[in-house]
């Protein structure tokens, strides 16, 4: 039979020895409190923008072996951890996955522009007439870039997960999950190390795998470039918090109609083109038609 009351202390009763109620206190109490760092936090993925400028100056070993210690604790389905990590210093071999990706990934998602409107397009693909920015984005890149990070996924790996998580009938999977954490993880670590990062996601896997000789069955998911930026910092563009929360249930009155949407995407593109000429020249775009 369940006591209830209290104890000859007149201390509230709920069941449990008092052996219980203070381990459950000390284990409470043991809990590493983070609360005093959020702001250094909020700080810091406010002012993370990726930076497609970066200077050859090289950074400490150390750095990099920071960045990848924060990615090998990213979150991965049923722990997998899907991921491989390749470090590039090598001049020779990271300009030639430079020149993989101007001449063969570009040359793919060139044509797949073609198919949206003009002022919809990535931003690298409307600035054509910027030369300084076309010759940063074609010509040198992010080649110069002291340490390139390639992160590599191994399916393989993640069949730790439940069998359903392979798909989500979306053609995403917890492999996919898994090295965006890692590599988000990854992108903090180096802001707070003071250096800049960009996320060169790769489209056309085959040609950057031969460079590197990475087996067939891996993904090549990303190249990551790491260095001390060349362009001053500058806050990137949100939405405003209230326009994605909802309390208890979809509110309705957030869902945007397809006009709506593309009005959207059209202001969108008016913001980021801007913040995009930034990260490789340091300054707002070029009007069209003006000289670089």
């Amino acid at each position: 039979m369940r006591k209830t009351g209290g104890d000859h202390k007149g201390r509230p009763y709920n069941g449990r020895s008092s052996h219980a109620q203070r381990t459950d206190t000390e284990t409470a109490m043991d809990q590493r409190n983070f609360t005093g760092d959020y702001d250094t936090l909020l700080e810091l993925v406010k002012t993370r923008v990726s930076v497609r400028n970066l200077k050859p100056d090289p950074i400490p070993d150390d750095y990099v072996t920071r960045i990848l210690e924060i990615g090998r604790w990213a979150m991965s389905g049923a722990n997998g951890q899907p991921w491989d990590f390749v470090v590039v210093k090598d001049a020779a071999i990271k300009k030639e996955l430079f020149r993989v990706y101007a001449e063969e990934n570009n040359d793919f998602i060139y044509w797949m522009e073609q198919q949206r409107d003009f002022k919809l397009r990535h931003p690298s693909f409307q600035m054509t007439h910027d030369e300084a920015l076309q010759k940063q984005r074609t010509g040198v890149g992010w080649s110069i870039a002291p340490v390139l990070i390639v992160i590599l996924g191994d399916g393989r790996r993640q069949w730790a997960t439940v069998q359903g998580a392979h798909t989500f009938g979306r053609d995403q999977s917890h492999l996919t999950d898994g090295l965006a954490n890692t590599a988000m993880m990854m992108h903090l670590a180096a802001g707070a190390l003071g250096l800049g990062s960009q996320h060169v996601t790769i489209h056309i896997q085959e040609p950057f795998k031969r460079v590197l000789g990475v087996p067939d069955l891996l993904t090549f998911s990303l190249i990551m470039p790491i260095g001390y930026p060349a362009v001053p910092p500058k806050e990137g563009v949100r939405r405003p918090l209230d326009d994605m929360v909802h309390h208890e249930t979809f509110d309705m009155s957030k869902y945007l109609t397809n006009e709506q949407v593309l009005k959207y995407l059209y202001g969108l593109r008016e913001k980021t083109v801007p913040v995009y000429s930034h990260s490789y020249t340091g300054r707002p775009p070029v009007p069209d038609g003006g000289k670089a």
